[in-house]
C-alpha cells in the first residue's frame, strides 16, 4: 500500500463519537484536502456501489434495502455482534476504501496537506501512508452518551462498537499528537489551528 503523491499526509483517527467529523471539517477550512474513509464507505455501500454485490453474496438479500443499497443499520448490528462477520465485511470493504483513498491522495499536489480521515487508521495499516497521525480522545462514558443520543441505540450496542476497535490507549501511544475533545470547542479549535500552522511551517 503506497501513495505516489508528495503531499504531506496527515492521518486523523479516534474512537467512535470523539469528534472526527467536526475536527476534519475545521482542518478542511484551514486548507487541508479531506479524504474521508467513511464517505468512501457510504459510496461503496450505496445503490450501485462497488461493494454491494459482494455484501449480498456474503450476507444475503436481507442485508440490502429495497432500492439495492446496503442496509447499513442492519448490517452493523450483525457485524458488531459477530467477530467473524465483522472480519468478512472488512475483507470486502477495506481494500476498496484503501484503493479509492490512494487515488484521491495521488491527485493532490506536492505542496498540499491531505487529511486522511480513517476510523480504523491503525487497525488497517493506513497509518503507514501518513507523515503524522493525530488521535482524538474522549472519555468512554462521554463516547457512550454521545452515540446513544446521536443514533438512538442502547448502551450495549455502543459498548460493542467501542470494543470492536483498538483500545484508545494503544492508538494514543502510536499517535504523533493526541487531541482531547471533551473541553470547550474553542480550546480544541485553537489547538488545531496551532498544530496545523506547525505542519505548514515544516512544509516551508
Amino acid at each position: 500500500m503506497t501513495a505516489n503523491s508528495k503531499a504531506f499526509i496527515l492521518g486523523l483517527t479516534g474512537g467512535i463519537a470523539c469528534g472526527k467529523s467536526t475536527v476534519a471539517a475545521r482542518l478542511a477550512e484551514l486548507g487541508a484536502i479531506r479524504v474521508d474513509a467513511d464517505a468512501i464507505t457510504h459510496e461503496l455501500l450505496g445503490r450501485k456501489g462497488a461493494a454491494v454485490e459482494r455484501v449480498r453474496e456474503t450476507f444475503g438479500e436481507g442485508a440490502l434495502l429495497p432500492d439495492g443499497a446496503v442496509d447499513r443499520k442492519r448490517l452493523g448490528a450483525i457485524v458488531f455482534a459477530d467477530a467473524a462477520a465483522r472480519r468478512a465485511l472488512e475483507g470486502i470493504v477495506h481494500p476498496l476504501v484503501q484503493r479509492r483513498a490512494l487515488e484521491q491522495i495521488d491527485a493532490a499536489n506536492a505542496d498540499d496537506v491531505v487529511l486522511l480521515e480513517v476510523p480504523l487508521l491503525f487497525e488497517t495499516g493506513m497509518d503507514a501512508l501518513c507523515d503524522e497521525t493525530w488521535v482524538l480522545a474522549a472519555d468512554p462514558e462521554t463516547q457512550v452518551a454521545r452515540v446513544m443520543m446521536r443514533d438512538r441505540v442502547e448502551r450495549e450496542q455502543v459498548e460493542a462498537r467501542i470494543q470492536s476497535q483498538m483500545p484508545a490507549e494503544e492508538k494514543e501511544k502510536l499517535a504523533t499528537q493526541v487531541i482531547p475533545t471533551e473541553r470547550p470547542m474553542e480550546k480544541t479549535q485553537a489547538e488545531l489551528a496551532s498544530l496545523y500552522q506547525q505542519v505548514l511551517k515544516r512544509l516551508g
